[in-house]
């Protein structure tokens, strides 16, 4: 058994993999909603356009975290991994939603995505060691919750408008 297949089942993982699973994560919904800009409908495209320009932070905040030297002398470190881990590894995977995307289609999709990222991130807040990975995890967890609330405002405005 190697040592990664050992570190797996005892359900630790080091900040490096943390980091760059988080990073890539990132990266993924930056590039996701970066290309369907073009795709959505003309009302619905403020939107995809903030949610790209909020990933792409989220790119910078791990890429100046990856360079602090308290976070470079602790890559190696050991912490215990996510719960959520796994849904959070799959959203790196995007969905294919065609040339003219629904924009509830949109929307449940980026719910999906923000309510995982809460999750991991939530969960690494109480578990992260005090210092720059506690406070940048606590952040983004209280990010991705306040654009889950107001993805879910205008979830129920389209679905409500709809209705009608």
């Amino acid at each position: 058994m190697s040592e990664a297949d050992k570190e797996a089942l005892h359900g630790m993982t080091t900040v490096k993999e943390i980091l760059d699973t988080a990073t890539k994560f990132e990266i993924a919904a930056r590039d996701f909603y970066t290309a369907l800009i073009p795709n959505v409908s003309k009302n619905f495209r403020w939107l995809v356009e903030e949610l790209a320009e909020e990933e792409q932070g989220h790119v910078d905040l791990f890429s100046t975290l990856a360079n602090d030297p308290n976070v470079i002398g602790a890559m190696e470190e050991k912490i215990a991994c996510p719960t959520a881990n796994t849904k959070f590894s799959e959203c790196v995977q995007t969905p294919d939603l065609g040339l003219n995307p629904d924009d509830q289609a949109v929307l449940q999709y980026a719910l999906f995505r923000e309510t995982a990222a809460m999750e991991q991130y939530t969960e690494l807040a109480a578990t992260a060691p005090e210092g720059p990975l506690k406070t940048t995890f606590t952040f983004l967890a209280n990010e991705e919750t306040e654009h889950k609330e107001e993805l879910e405002k205008v979830y129920d405005e389209l679905v409500h408008s709809t209705d009608e």
